[in-house]
């Protein structure tokens, strides 16, 4: 079996410690992920949910690794959309990294399927939320 990944990087004017509040805190969350929000206590071994705001899960995992504000590091499954569901679980890794006056911001999504759906509908769905998170007051 072959793996897929995405890959995305994006710099942000702020600092390492503002981003990570910016992508840990669920009210700000709520600002640039199209009113959804994350439910864990970001520990290792913690669950972690995205929730729609009228309480319906769209993807799920653990917390494999959090080490603020440097890298995180989640499973993550897809819980709504059967196609993306019977792939199975994925891992993300977040990491962020001075640079300069702002931060390099890293997504790398992979998954051990070959030509993978979830890669697909990621490759799309990360650049979206992290203009919106670019362009939020934080």
């Amino acid at each position: 079996m072959s793996e897929s990944r995405f890959v995305y990087v994006i710099y942000i004017r702020t600092t390492p410690a503002r981003l990570w509040s910016a992508l840990t805190d669920p009210d700000f969350v709520r600002h640039y992920w199209f009113g959804m929000h994350h439910e864990t206590d970001w520990q290792p071994g913690s669950a972690w949910r995205l929730m729609h705001p009228d309480g319906r899960m769209l993807d799920a995992g653990r917390v494999l690794e959090a080490d603020p504000p440097n890298r995180l590091v989640l499973s993550w499954r897809h819980h709504m959309r059967p196609e993306l569901t019977d792939e199975g679980e994925a891992n993300c890794v977040i990491t962020l990294e001075p640079a300069g006056n702002a931060v390099k911001l890293s997504i790398t999504h992979t998954i051990n399927v070959a030509n993978s759906k979830v890669i697909e509908a990621v490759s799309g769905g990360w650049p979206k939320i992290l203009s919106n998170l670019k362009s939020s007051p934080y």
